[in-house]
Order: C-alpha cells, then sequence, then structure tokens
C-alpha cells in the first residue's frame, strides 16, 4: 500500500523531476551562468560565514597600526584608522546582501504590482501607472536615488529605501508587457467563462506567468544595486561610517589612493568581482529561459 502510494507520487511528479533535471542540463551546459553562480555563492557563503572567523574588529580603531601595507599580519592591509581591511571587506559582504535581497524584495515585488494591473485592466489604469514609471524613467537612476538618498539621510535603511523607489520601474515595464500577453490567452477567456473573478485570475494565473521574467531581470540588476549602494557610500549617502559598507571604504582611500593604494583598492576589486558574477548568472539565466535553446 505504502508502495503504491510511493510509486503514484513519483509519477505524478515526474514532469516537474524532467523539467528540473532538463533545467539542470541547461545550467551545466551554459557556462556563464556556471561561473556566476560559482561567484555569486562564494560571495553568500563569504557573507554568512566570514564574520565569524574575522581575525580583527572592523569597526574598533587602532591608531598604533594605521596605514599598514598588506602583510601576513594584515593580509589586505590596514586604512588611516588602523582597521584592518580584511576585515572590514568579508564583514561589508554581509550589509551587501542585505542591500541586495531587501532591495530586490521591495522593488520586484512593486514593479510585478503594478506592471501586472497596468498590463491587465489596461486603459485609465494602464496609463496612469505607465506615465508614473515614465516620470521615474525621466531621470538617471543613480541621480534619483541620490535625491531620495538626501532627503532620507545617510542610514542603511534609507540607502534601501532610496534604491527600491528607483528600480522597481524595470520590472514594472517587463510585467506588464507579459501581462498583456498572457491575459488574451485562450485559457484566460476559458476561466472568465467558467466565473472566476479578477481577483483570482490575477493572483492565480497572470501574476505566477510575469513572475519568471521579472526573477531573470532581477538577478540582472543585483550587480547594479551594488552598484548604486557603493556609488551613495562613495559620495557619502549611504551607509554611516563606521560599518564596513564597499562604496564607503573606496570612498575613505581616495585622499591615500597613491601611496596607501590598498584602502581603495580591495574593496573595489570585492565590488567588481561580485557585479562580475551577478551579470554573468543573469546573462546565464536569460539564456537559460530562451524556448529557443531549450528546444
Amino acid at each position: 500500500m505504502i508502495l503504491e502510494k510511493v510509486s503514484e507520487f513519483m509519477e505524478k511528479r515526474k514532469p516537474i523531476f524532467e523539467d528540473w533535471k532538463h533545467t539542470f542540463y541547461l545550467w551545466r551546459k551554459t557556462k556563464l551562468a556556471t561561473v556566476g553562480t560559482i561567484i555569486v555563492l562564494i560571495f553568500v557563503v563569504v557573507a554568512i560565514i566570514g564574520p565569524l572567523f574575522v581575525p580583527y574588529d572592523p569597526i574598533v580603531q587602532n591608531m598604533k597600526d594605521r596605514l599598514q601595507p598588506p602583510s601576513f599580519q594584515h593580509f589586505f592591509g590596514t586604512d588611516q584608522f588602523g582597521r584592518d581591511i580584511f576585515s572590514r571587506v568579508i564583514s561589508g559582504a554581509m550589509i551587501e546582501v542585505e542591500i541586495i535581497i531587501i532591495v530586490s524584495m521591495i522593488s520586484g515585488g512593486i514593479g510585478l504590482i503594478l506592471g501586472v494591473l497596468a498590463g491587465y485592466f489596461g486603459g485609465v489604469v494602464d496609463e496612469v501607472l505607465m506615465r508614473t514609471t515614465d516620470m521615474f524613467l525621466a531621470f538617471p537612476g543613480l541621480i534619483l536615488a541620490m535625491a531620495f538618498a538626501a532627503m532620507l539621510g545617510p542610514s542603511l535603511i534609507n540607502t534601501i529605501i532610496a534604491i527600491s523607489l528607483v528600480g522597481w520601474t524595470v520590472f514594472a515595464r517587463l510585467a506588464r508587457a507579459e501581462a498583456m500577453k498572457v491575459k488574451n490567452q485562450p485559457y484566460i477567456e476559458s476561466i472568465k467563462a467558467l466565473g472566476a473573478g479578477k481577483t483570482r485570475i490575477i493572483s492565480l494565473h497572470v501574476t505566477p506567468m510575469c513572475i519568471s521574467p521579472v526573477l531573470v531581470q532581477l538577478t540582472l540588476r543585483m550587480g547594479t544595486v551594488i552598484l548604486t549602494a557603493a556609488s551613495l557610500g562613495f559620495l557619502g549617502l549611504g551607509v554611516r561610517p563606521p560599518l564596513p559598507e564597499w562604496g564607503a571604504m573606496v570612498s575613505d582611500g581616495r585622499s591615500f589612493l597613491v601611496e596607501q593604494w590598498w584602502i581603495s583598492t580591495f574593496p573595489g576589486i570585492a565590488i567588481a568581482i561580485v557585479v562580475l558574477g551577478f551579470n554573468l548568472l543573469g546573462d546565464g539565466l536569460r539564456d537559460i529561459m530562451d524556448p529557443r535553446l531549450r528546444r
């Protein structure tokens, strides 16, 4: 009896397993996705467990060891306050992860909801939401994020809010285009004929079909989120010192760039590697989601 139920369960789930198997096969064949995934996984693991093993407190100052070059005692050297840069880079990874996750959830959620509503209802709703989107797109993203950050004040929470208020527009337009295609499908008409309401259709049938392209775009935009957060930190509008945010660390080394190059170089390298990883992962996911490749 138990074996029959297990067999029946596996038989029902066989198409899902086959799809995952095919996706994994495409992932292995897509070198961009493989390399990007490895970089991102290393970044996440370092962010989670790295702060537990850093050799020095990333915040405590030690003026006796200020501006020390890279050595076995300080792998990445020290800054103008004697803080170990290696410890600060590793600890700063968690701040970047927090920014990426929260910004992606907020901006992706806002963009998905507004885009689906605009694409499904059309008419006045579409005009109002899309013209609002166009207003945000009329300004460069970084400039608009700077304006919001300056208005709200420098802090981690305000940095997340500022970037989220700027980043939702791309997802809204993408979700709108997908919703407009989905709402005209025959199965949506059949669901309407069965008496399903608009709320049920949007939540259970239209929105799920719009999530996949939004997720791919989210992955592509994660690198941009890091760059925007680093830019705000570099300009003094992001995370407040002494928190080890990578952009602020690059800014700290501006006055010492010629002789004490390590202060800005190592945080800058960390930003470049992580952004490259997310870009490769996003490009790889886009290739995997391509129906022509899947065939």
